[in-house]
């Protein structure tokens, strides 16, 4: 399986920091007490959480896999990938399922807040700092009012070479 060499996940992430010049809509979540925001376009469905079957030998993020209408849809735990204090499952805990370069994926997020359009002036770019994800793939911060969204390259994250889920 071919996955995206260091110059194809730069060249990716430009490409959707560049796309985020033009606003659009977002699907937000929360992990632990910071809210996300992804491209809508790439979500397929919003499901309650249920516990996966565990694949031997797959990192702990990797929860397992379920599965969804005869398709067999890996599950990854984004609290764990993104280094997240706690990661308790309760009644809000959801996964998204993504479609993510032609692959179904799942995320389990702490909960689903809503769908916001955000124009292009609601976006910033993002600060050079350490945060509790990979800066690499966050594409922008969101703000909407009070509320402050990061903004992820889903889609990045998702094809990272240590993600091992999804080929170029």
């Amino acid at each position: 399986m071919n996955m995206m060499t260091d110059a194809a996940v730069v060249a990716h992430h430009e490409a959707a920091r560049s796309k985020l010049q033009v606003g659009g809509e977002f699907l937000t979540f929360r992990l632990g007490v910071e809210e996300y925001g992804i491209d809508i376009l790439k979500v397929q469905e919003i499901r309650s959480y249920e516990k996966p079957t565990r694949i031997a030998n797959a990192p702990p993020f990797i929860k397992g896999v379920v599965n969804l209408r005869g398709v067999i849809v890996p599950i990854v735990d984004l609290r764990l990938r993104l280094g997240c204090e706690t990661a308790e499952y309760s009644t809000l805990t959801v996964v998204i399922v993504l479609n993510v370069k032609g692959r179904v994926v799942g995320a389990v997020v702490d909960s689903v807040s809503d769908v916001l359009e955000l124009s292009m002036d609601a976006i910033k770019p993002a600060p050079e700092m350490a945060a509790a994800v990979d800066a690499s793939f966050i594409t922008g911060i969101g703000s909407v009012g009070e509320r402050m969204l990061i903004l992820m390259d889903i889609e990045g994250l998702m094809a990272s070479q240590d993600m091992g889920l999804v080929g170029v």
